[in-house]
């Protein structure tokens, strides 16, 4: 792993489209500020400056057939939450990649690929990490730290050395098959609301339900059953989302 910090920058994953030719593989660029900083379907990465982690890190060639991406993003999400285990906090995983924490968003993630004919040439692994910041004042309905909830101020480069240990060692793990099964079997058993029943929203027709979680496919999409009807469907991202 490869470590390049930045004071500023407009977005740490813009910075390694521009410049990911001369990158090596494995290199996390990290950033004090972000002045765009960039989350899911387009939303902004509230971070004070200074206070947070927020980084991309640059994979190469990882060995991951493009039909079955979301076998990385399970891997990242895994990873995440296997440092804030080290750190003594548990999280869980928001189908498809954010951090939980209960009820609290601890870190989000986007995910960005380019191909080259059937082959993932270069994947962009973007990380939103709240680790000292206290006072949040975008509406993002749910942030929360590694500080608020521990009360320990967080040394920025350790915080980013340790959560590259634990997305190398979950990336590494992608070429081996039996490895890969069983990080599937391992998101779906730290799945954020995998038990009872919870309110979800059709983003098609905005539509609201009470559901249940019933699976999800290694592929990704995200099979639940609708309480009243007794109806399952399966949903794709932006295609179904939790009511918080």
């Amino acid at each position: 792993m490869k470590y390049i910090i930045l004071e500023e920058i407009d977005s740490t994953n813009s910075y390694v489209s521009r410049h990911g030719e001369e990158l090596d593989d494995m290199t996390m660029v990290a950033a004090h500020s972000q002045t765009a900083g960039r989350g899911q379907r387009g939303n902004s990465w509230e971070s004070e400056p200074g206070k947070n982690l927020t980084f991309t890190l640059l994979a190469r060639r990882l060995p991951v057939a493009p039909v079955e991406q979301f076998a990385i993003s399970e891997a990242v999400a895994l990873g995440v939450a296997d440092f804030l285990r080290d750190e003594g906090i548990e999280a869980e995983v928001k189908w498809p990649n954010d951090i939980y924490v209960g009820d609290r968003k601890i870190s989000g993630i986007l995910i960005e690929h380019s191909l080259t004919g059937s082959s993932i040439e270069q994947t962009r692994i973007g990380v939103g990490l709240n680790v000292n910041q206290t006072d949040f004042r975008s509406d993002a309905p749910n942030p929360v730290s590694m500080r608020q909830l521990t009360g320990e101020e967080y040394v920025l480069n350790r915080v980013a050395a340790g959560v590259g240990v634990s997305l190398e060692r979950r990336l590494n793990a992608l070429g081996d098959a039996d490895a890969r099964r069983q990080m599937h079997s391992e998101f779906k058993s730290r799945l954020w609301r995998r038990e009872g029943v919870h309110p979800f929203r059709r983003r098609g027709d905005a539509h609201e339900f009470a559901g249940v979680i019933e699976d999800v496919s290694a592929l990704g999409p995200l099979r639940v059953s609708d309480v009243a009807t007794g109806q399952s469907g399966e949903y794709m991202f932006k295609e179904i989302e939790f009511v918080l």
